[in-house]
């Protein structure tokens, strides 16, 4: 079923206000996006309004880690705000990886507001085809 309206859209927004925006001990969560494409997995992530170097991506064992920082625009003394809805602050995301993912060759990209990683399947978790090879005849067993 498709729903047209949130009713706790109101609710989420003034518990985000009363929260105050995400911190690095408390981050807000990240939206993301998981499908798989060929030979590899793709993640997603929108980050809208995060300058690339403010992303940090950490990948320890087979935990994958994501932190980026919404920072506030620059104002001028004779700017004055009317309306701020955007979100402000760290948001973050932890992913646990299968051990199938050469976690060795992760690409990231940041395009439009979007960082997508791209995580190769690992070539000893590919499917291949075993060969029978042909015996030489019978063989005795001496005892």
């Amino acid at each position: 079923m498709l729903m047209r309206t949130d009713p706790f859209r109101e609710l989420d927004r003034l518990a985000q206000q009363l929260m105050g925006p995400g911190t690095w001990s408390r981050p807000s969560a990240m939206p993301m996006d998981a499908y798989r494409e060929g030979d590899e997995y793709v993640v997603a992530f929108d980050l809208p309004g995060v300058g690339a170097d403010a992303i940090d991506i950490d990948v320890e064992r087979n935990m994958l880690t994501v932190k980026a920082e919404r920072r506030p625009v620059t104002k001028t003394d004779d700017v004055q705000m009317e309306l701020s809805e955007r979100p402000l602050g760290v948001c973050s995301r932890q992913i646990t990886l299968a051990d199938t993912l050469d976690t060795e060759h992760i690409r990231a990209d940041y395009d439009a507001g979007v960082l997508t990683l791209r995580i190769p399947i690992a070539e000893r978790a590919k499917p291949r085809k075993i060969s029978i090879g042909a015996g030489s005849g019978r063989k005795e067993i001496s005892g």
